[in-house]
């Protein structure tokens, strides 16, 4: 699978707060909070589900990353979605290691496999 997804107990607000604080803690910033229902909402359309976007970011290896190759940067910063489903919130986000597989380049695949084993990390704490 490409995915990697976490089921908690807690709300979807305080999901939020527990993965972006365990993010802080890691040396991710969040760069973006994104209420997509709120914004499907707003245009009127019903969205399938509660569901926030937050683009993350560790600057120091997004710049290593750039370094190798500048077209990496399509598929910065990382994003991580919390989302309600069948009455279950989800802490999700895609495999770093799946989407840089592509550039067949060891060391910016050696950097999505660290970002990844962070990323993983923070998500099962903010799960807790």
């Amino acid at each position: 699978m490409s995915t990697y997804v976490k089921e908690t107990v807690k709300t979807r607000s305080e999901a939020i707060q527990a993965i972006e604080a365990s993010l802080q803690q890691a040396k991710f910033g969040v760069l973006w909070n994104f209420d997509l229902s709120a914004k499907l909402e707003e245009k009127g359309v019903q969205p399938p589900a509660p569901y926030t976007i937050l683009e993350v970011c560790n600057p120091s290896i997004a710049a290593n990353v750039l370094n190798e190759n500048l077209l990496v940067g399509a598929f910065l910063p990382c994003k991580i979605v919390v989302f309600e489903e069948d009455e279950t919130v989800k802490i999700a986000m895609p495999l770093p290691t799946k989407l840089m597989e592509g550039f067949g380049d060891e060391r910016i695949l050696a950097a999505a496999k660290e970002v990844e084993q962070q990323l993983i990390t923070c998500i099962d704490e903010a799960a807790e």
